[in-house]
């Protein structure tokens, strides 16, 4: 699989002209139906470029979903994943663009089931042990109750488009050992708590993918060495200006989702 850099992101970039018009190319018209799904690392909330028209869903045009279907002409993209998405938000209010006709579907969900949001900002502002138990209760969660969930998600998912390839794609680490996150620094200990709560949710998404099964991409390898406050992040560090953006990929992230799931669709 091919990893992006920030400086190949950047040239790349500036090669196929994706500033001026990855939206266009990505709703292009295909043979196949691709139908997004899921919260803010679907919809690519850190990557900047969103469509207005989305309004808080906050999707960007660089999400890894436009991204694989601009390199993917014989797909026409259905993105209708949103930042906040929970399992019932996906359920609720996303499951319908589904149908028969739908040929291939991608889903990142569970972390806002497990608090991350709420997790992220105890660990910010709280001390080490109370960002310790809040992550312990969430991987207790994630381990457990999430799985089902998450299965129950995927089976309704099959219903409504039962010839549809479906990846899910995990979560990563989301923070380095060492270094500087920004504004707000990081403990050891916060920093392993946090990646503990990041291991438990892919765990748990990889025992759903396994109990319901579909094809299930594990990010973890794919960041190792690249989480935010490290020496070369694709994750967000710590921005006080744009709270909604920390932990999230920036945009060398989504294209190495983007690398990740094509790795998946053209092998």
């Amino acid at each position: 699989m091919r990893r992006f850099t920030s400086a190949a992101v950047a040239a790349l970039m500036a090669f196929v002209g994706m500033e001026a018009g990855l939206g266009a190319t990505a709703q292009a018209a295909g043979e196949k139906e691709y139908v997004a799904l899921g919260d803010s690392y679907s919809s690519g909330v850190g990557a900047g470029y969103y469509d207005t028209a989305s309004g808080d869903c906050k999707r960007s045009q660089l999400n890894y979903p436009a991204l694989s279907a601009a390199a993917h002409a014989d797909y026409t993209l259905k993105d209708v994943s949103c930042s906040g998405a929970t399992i019932a938000d996906v359920r609720a209010n996303q499951l319908s663009a589904l149908s028969s006709g739908t040929d291939l579907v991608t889903l990142t969900v569970g972390g806002n089931d497990a608090q991350f949001a709420s997790v992220v900002e105890a660990c910010l502002t709280q001390s080490d042990s109370y960002c310790g138990t809040a992550t312990q209760w969430m991987s207790y969660y994630a381990q457990n109750q999430l799985v089902t969930e998450l299965a129950g998600l995927y089976k309704d998912i099959k219903t409504r488009a039962p010839q549809a390839e479906i990846v899910v794609l995990g979560y990563p680490q989301t923070v380095a050992a060492t270094g500087s996150c920004g504004a707000i620094d990081l403990s050891s200990a916060k920093r392993t708590s946090m990646n503990k709560l990041a291991d438990a949710l892919a765990e748990g998404t990889r025992a759903a993918s396994v109990k319901e099964p579909v094809t299930f991409v594990d990010m973890r390898a794919t960041f190792k060495g690249h989480e935010a406050c490290g020496s070369d992040p694709w994750i967000n560090g710590v921005d006080l200006t744009d709270l909604t953006s920390v932990f999230h990929p920036n945009l060398a992230g989504y294209f190495n989702y983007a690398a990740a799931l094509n790795n998946v669709l053209d092998s």
